[in-house]
C-alpha cells in the first residue's frame, strides 16, 4: 500500500518554475525569496465537504475552488500571487479522485504562475486548507479602512449566481436549463479577480472580496472605514438567471461564494481605472459612501428597502 510520501510525490510535486522558490515540496519547510521592496501578503482558507461545497462536487472543481478562494483574498489586497501551501485531509487514498483534484488545482495555479511549495496530508473527513502568499509594493496594498464619504462603490462581475447555483444543486429551486451550467460554473469554479486587484493599486480607497454576500462584506468594509453607504438595488449587476429567480435583489445582496470584488473609488478616479477596462472583467457602480454609519438600501422607486439578513456566518445559530 502506498503511503503519504508516495501520495505527495504522485499528485503534489508539480511546480511551475519560479526563480523565487529556493526549495519547494519535499522538505520540512519551503525556502522562498520575496522580491526586494515588496510586502509579503498571506491568507488562508479552509473548505469542508458539505459546508463549502456539496458532497457530490467533482474533484476537479474542488481543486479549482480551494485555490481560487485564496487567490480572491490576494486580489482584494492588490497582491500578486506567488506561492501556496496545501493541507488536505482524506477519508481514504483514492488516486483517481486525487489526480482529478490536482488537475483542477494546478490548472488555475498555472494560469496565475502560482507554485505549490509545501503542505500536509492526513486521514480524516474531507477537508482542504490552502495558504496563499503573494506580495505588493510597500504602501500600495488595498485595505478595508480607506473608504471616505463621497467615494463611489463598485463591484466586479455579477452577484448571486453562486448562491442560485447552490439552490439548484440542492433542488430548492428550478431554473431554465439554458442557465444551469453557467450557474454551476459560478458556484464550483469562481474566478479570482487578480487583474482587477492589481489595476486598483493607487486608485481604490478600499476593497474587499465578496465571499459571504455583498451586504455582509460591504458592511465589513464600511465598519472598518468608519463610514456608511447608500446602495441602489436596481444597480446591482445580476445575470438573467438571477433576475428571473430573484427580481427584488435579495439573492444578490446575501448569497455567498461569488468571490467578486467590492471596492471604493474617490471622485475622478473612474477615468483612470477605465484605461484598464479592456483587460478587466466588467465592473459596476452601485452606490456611494456616506458619512453616517450603516448600509442603506434604496429600491428602484427611490424608497428605503428594509432587510435584515446580512450574509453567511459559520457561527450564527439557526
Amino acid at each position: 500500500m502506498s503511503g503519504e510520501f508516495d501520495l505527495i510525490a504522485r499528485h503534489f510535486s508539480r511546480c511551475p518554475p519560479r526563480d523565487d522558490v529556493c526549495l519547494g515540496v519535499g522538505d520540512d519547510a519551503a525556502l522562498l525569496r520575496p522580491p526586494s521592496g515588496q510586502v509579503l501578503v498571506a491568507t488562508v482558507d479552509t473548505l469542508i465537504a458539505g459546508v463549502h461545497f456539496p458532497e457530490q462536487t467533482a474533484p476537479e472543481d474542488i481543486g479549482h475552488k480551494s485555490l481560487a478562494v485564496n487567490l480572491s483574498d490576494l486580489a482584494a489586497m492588490g497582491a500578486e500571487p506567488a506561492w501556496v501551501t496545501l493541507a488536505i485531509s482524506l477519508p481514504k487514498v483514492d488516486d483517481r479522485w486525487l489526480y482529478a483534484f490536482a488537475e483542477g488545482f494546478y490548472a488555475l495555479a498555472a494560469r496565475h504562475r502560482v507554485a505549490l511549495v509545501g503542505g500536509d496530508t492526513t486521514r480524516g473527513p474531507l477537508c482542504i486548507t490552502v495558504q496563499a502568499l503573494g506580495w505588493v509594493p510597500e504602501g500600495e496594498a488595498l485595505r478595508r479602512t480607506g473608504a471616505r464619504p463621497g467615494d463611489d462603490i463598485y463591484v466586479t462581475g455579477t452577484l448571486g449566481d453562486a448562491g442560485l447555483g447552490l439552490a439548484v444543486v440542492q433542488s430548492r429551486i428550478q431554473v431554465d436549463p439554458a442557465h444551469r451550467e453557467a450557474l454551476l460554473a459560478r458556484l464550483n469554479r469562481p474566478e479570482p479577480r487578480i487583474e482587477t486587484g492589481l489595476a486598483l493599486r493607487g486608485l481604490a480607497s478600499a476593497a474587499i472580496d465578496i465571499s459571504d454576500g455583498l451586504a455582509a462584506d460591504l458592511g465589513h468594509l464600511l465598519e472598518a472605514s468608519g463610514v456608511g453607504a447608500r446602495v441602489e438595488l436596481d444597480r446591482l449587476p445580476r445575470s438573467d438567471a438571477v433576475r428571473l429567480a430573484d427580481p427584488h435583489g435579495r439573492l444578490a445582496l446575501t448569497a455567498g461564494d461569488d468571490y467578486e470584488l467590492a471596492f471604493t473609488l474617490p471622485p475622478g478616479c473612474e477615468a483612470d481605472l477605465a484605461r484598464y477596462a479592456e483587460r478587466l472583467p466588467p465592473y459596476t457602480r452601485i452606490g456611494r459612501v456616506e458619512a453616517v454609519p450603516g448600509l442603506r438600501l434604496i429600491d428602484a422607486q427611490g424608497n428605503p428597502f428594509a432587510f435584515s439578513h446580512r450574509g453567511y456566518d459559520h457561527f450564527r445559530e439557526s
